[in-house]
């Protein structure tokens, strides 16, 4: 059982919790089935997450599947210029704050593994 917020938020990222497994289970070749391309289906992906107002360690997960891909950042930023007519500008800047918080979480993580 993980004994700081360091050290759960270390488990996740590393796969060693049994919620992010099931989410993993869930999503286990959905890319495949989408019939898209990489980029476009990270992207797809991103966009669906500003639509639901997704918290920030969705962002973390995405970002660095999209970060892994090599999609752009200008291709990120395209996506949510396109999604705000329809999302509404809340949504873009709320997400747009919660990938900040996404990027604290990832460098807590780094640090706290540096710590190790």
């Amino acid at each position: 059982m993980p004994t700081s917020v360091e050290e759960s938020l270390g488990g996740i990222a590393s796969g060693d919790a049994p919620v992010l497994e099931q989410l993993t289970q869930m999503t286990l070749n959905t890319l495949e089935r989408s019939g898209l391309d990489e980029e476009t289906y990270i992207l797809t992906r991103l966009a669906a997450l500003v639509a639901m107002d997704a918290p920030p360690v969705s962002y973390l997960l995405n970002l660095g599947a999209a970060d892994d891909l090599g999609v752009p950042l200008e291709r990120i930023q395209g996506t949510l210029v396109a999604i705000a007519p329809i999302v509404g500008t809340a949504r873009v800047v709320s997400a747009a704050g919660k990938t900040l918080r996404a990027l604290g979480l990832a460098e807590a993580i780094v640090e706290a593994d540096d710590l190790d």
